[in-house]
């Protein structure tokens, strides 16, 4: 993958982690995990890349191994153990000097492994877009009993129509007070409203630069 990324700004590689920045080396860093199925680089992470680094942020994204993996082979890796996932987070947050200085963010799981170490490393702030609270369509199996006690400032993303989340079973949630909600209208998991919501997929893109921006931006 070392090639992969020729020319994007501040690039570096290491044993585990290959990296790609954006926005001010000054910025507060957001370090922005992948979700299962698309790579750091997909459009979705791109535009929520280039905005938050165009609103001031230091951007870093980086990838899990299975996704590594995926450019180089032919077939198509499942995600990783759990254990993997959540080793990878730690490396990079050891790679960038610790959690103190960092504001941890992650699409779908890579918010959700974002959010079982955030605590643990000490981050500044958690964000977490499209997180999924349950598998589509089983309501009853939650990821959500790490989440009454976090202690990281957290804020989550949520487009109304996710599958994996939506008003009204989050309403039902027993969530920690350190985590605030913004709700996308009509977005779904990637945030995509239908065409009759008279919504695009890039506004809401755009509303949740803006309130990761700021949240991040307003931290201490």
């Amino acid at each position: 993958m070392k090639g992969a990324h020729a020319g994007a700004e501040s690039d570096r590689v290491s044993p585990m982690i290959d990296w790609r920045f954006d926005g001010p080396e000054t910025g507060p860093v957001l370090v922005l995990a992948h979700g299962a199925g698309a790579p750091m680089d997909s459009p979705p992470l791109e535009a929520l890349a280039k905005g938050l680094g165009a609103a001031g942020l230091r951007v870093a994204r980086f990838e899990f191994p299975y996704m590594r993996a995926r450019r180089t082979e032919a077939r198509r890796r499942p995600p990783d153990r759990e254990s993997v996932l959540l080793d990878t987070w730690r490396a990079a947050v050891a790679e960038l000097g610790g959690g103190g200085g960092l504001v941890l963010a992650g699409k779908s799981m890579g918010g959700r492994m974002a959010s079982r170490i955030a605590d643990e490393v000490g981050a500044r702030g958690l964000v977490c877009f499209g997180y999924p609270f349950h598998p589509p369509g089983q309501p009853a199996k939650t990821r959500t009993a790490h989440l009454e006690d976090l202690k990281t400032p957290t804020l989550i993303v949520q487009g109304t129509r996710d599958a994996f989340g939506t008003p009204e079973d989050v309403a039902a949630y027993r969530l920690s007070p350190a985590i605030r909600l913004v709700w996308l209208e009509d977005g779904d998991h990637s945030f995509k409203p239908r065409a009759a919501s008279g919504r695009t997929e890039a506004q809401n893109l755009r509303e949740a630069v803006e309130a990761a921006a700021g949240f991040v931006l307003a931290r201490p």
